[in-house]
């Protein structure tokens, strides 16, 4: 079936010729674009000090151009969360990576905050359309180890994120440091079109009936089913707190560890705001085990969002650097066990449809916190607002700990 007739939803052509990709490789190509979408959609993290000196941008300015990027991506989940169900998996994904493209080209020419924002909010688009479908790609595809599938889009969210700051700023060392390696990403990405057109698609698991297929693209309000309820809420409270974390050091962190690291370089400030994010995909390989991984989890969370108004006052790198790997390692213990207990207890016909109900809660965190922090800083200075933050992350975590610890002890009891 070609990725047209998957976007008319339409049956293919019988004897049309195409790629039956091995399992193997169709995990990979699952995994990859979800991943080099993520990474696009950070690439710019330790160049926006150099975007907020050349546009002349405010720190409010910087925050409201990466909400925009999130903004469309909660937009995108409410509406089009679960194409993939209709489309096809391979079609929702090569749909992302064109918008994805967009994005990127928009943003390499950006000369404004409108353009900035408007780059940055196809990108939400693109990460939005590959979030459910990549996610119901890999459980379509080990049906019989949900944990795995889970443990496997945690893995290429986390990664795809840390990876973006590190990229961006070993590519910013080229010539013209804002437009380079957004090239360098678009002839990369858009390799990633050829497999995917090339692949023997699987039928959509719930094609579209009647003479108005398009109707069942119509958005839908997010809905969970009774049994996932519970784990619902909970995965969609630590997601929020972790990509509130996550927001500020793919934002405004960057500018923020310069200062207390007291250093200009790019790769340097892209590795550690990449480090609570790679932190916590390591802790996806790692995967601790354990009844009370979850409360231990935000607990080491808490801790580390906790040191890091400690590491600025006292300049102190190496805690920094131990802070952020803390609070990214007890991020993802908490994040794989509540996001896979949703994943265990949905129906699969319905998957692509609840991780996208989950990820629009979740990437709430990235924009509300960030941008209140932005609007702060711009009245009281980075440094007091950033101090206030934390401290208000870190005492929502220990929280969250607390309640986790109680009911998962009252369950074992």
């Amino acid at each position: 079936m070609s990725v047209i007739n998957e976007l008319r939803m339409r049956p293919g052509s019988a004897g049309q010729r195409s790629w039956d990709a091995s399992l193997a490789i169709r995990l990979a190509l699952a995994v990859t674009v979800i991943s080099a979408l993520l990474v696009g959609a950070n690439l710019a993290t330790p160049i926006y000090p150099l975007i907020q000196a050349d546009l002349g941008l405010t720190p409010f300015a910087i925050t409201v151009a990466f909400a925009s990027y999130v903004l469309a991506l909660v937009g995108g989940l409410i509406l089009a969360g679960h194409w993939s169900d209709h489309i096809g998996r391979r079609a929702a994904l090569v749909l992302a990576v064109l918008l994805g493209l967009l994005g990127a080209a928009l943003f390499a020419v950006a000369t404004s905050l409108p353009m900035l924002a408007a780059g940055r909010a196809l990108q939400g688009g693109a990460v939005a359309l590959a979030t459910g479908a990549s996610a119901a790609a890999l459980r379509d595809l080990l049906p019989s180890r949900p944990d795995w599938a889970s443990r496997f889009t945690l893995m290429a969210s986390a990664g795809g994120v840390a990876a973006g700051p590190v990229i961006g700023g070993l590519l910013s060392l080229l010539p013209a440091p804002t437009r380079t390696p957004f090239v360098v990403y678009l002839l990369l990405l858009a390799s990633l079109l050829i497999p995917l057109v090339l692949l023997r698609a699987r039928p959509a698991i719930k094609p579209a009936a009647g003479d108005r297929p398009l109707a069942a693209l119509r958005p839908r309000r997010p809905a969970v089913s009774r049994e996932a309820r519970r784990s619902f809420w909970t995965a969609s409270l630590v997601g929020f707190l972790s990509f509130a974390v996550f927001g500020f050091t793919l934002s405004l962190a960057p500018t923020w560890f310069a200062g207390i690291a007291g250093t200009s370089s790019r790769p340097l400030i892209g590795l550690l705001a990449a480090l609570v994010l790679a932190s916590s995909a390591l802790s996806q390989l790692l995967s601790p085990r354990g009844r009370l991984v979850v409360p231990i989890g935000l607990a080491g969370m808490a801790v580390g969002v906790g040191l890091l108004p400690v590491a600025a006052g006292t300049g102190s790198l190496p805690l920094l650097v131990g802070a952020c790997v803390l609070a990214g390692f007890g991020q993802g213990m908490a994040f794989r066990v509540v996001f896979n207990e949703v994943s265990i207890r949905v129906d699969p016909a319905l998957h692509a449809q609840t991780v996208s109900a989950v990820y629009v809660l979740t990437y709430l965190g990235s924009a509300v916190p960030v941008l209140g922090l932005g609007a702060a800083a711009g009245i009281w200075g980075l440094n007091a607002s950033v101090t206030v933050f934390a401290l208000v992350v870190a005492g929502a975590c220990a929280v969250l700990a607390s309640a986790s610890l109680v009911l998962r002890l009252r369950a074992g009891s």
